[in-house]
């Protein structure tokens, strides 16, 4: 079986498909414009995503400095 993180990934890529198919745009320049775009499910894609996988943010270590009184 499949992880989460790798049927998001496949199904990023299958979106991107999408957007770049000759009869996507075709519909787009025909006026096709739903509520929920192929964008939207990209971006509920990635939410997905960082909620499975939350990103690392890593911090730059701060000098210790001498407090004089």
């Amino acid at each position: 079986m499949k992880t989460l993180s790798e049927l998001i990934v496949e199904a990023s890529l299958l979106i991107s498909e999408i957007s770049n198919h000759p009869d996507y745009q075709a519909l787009i320049e025909k006026g096709y414009y739903p509520d929920l775009t192929v964008g939207d499910a990209y971006t509920a894609l990635a939410y997905l995503s960082s909620e499975i996988d939350p990103p690392v943010i890593t911090v730059a270590e701060i000098p210790e400095i001498e407090v004089k009184g």
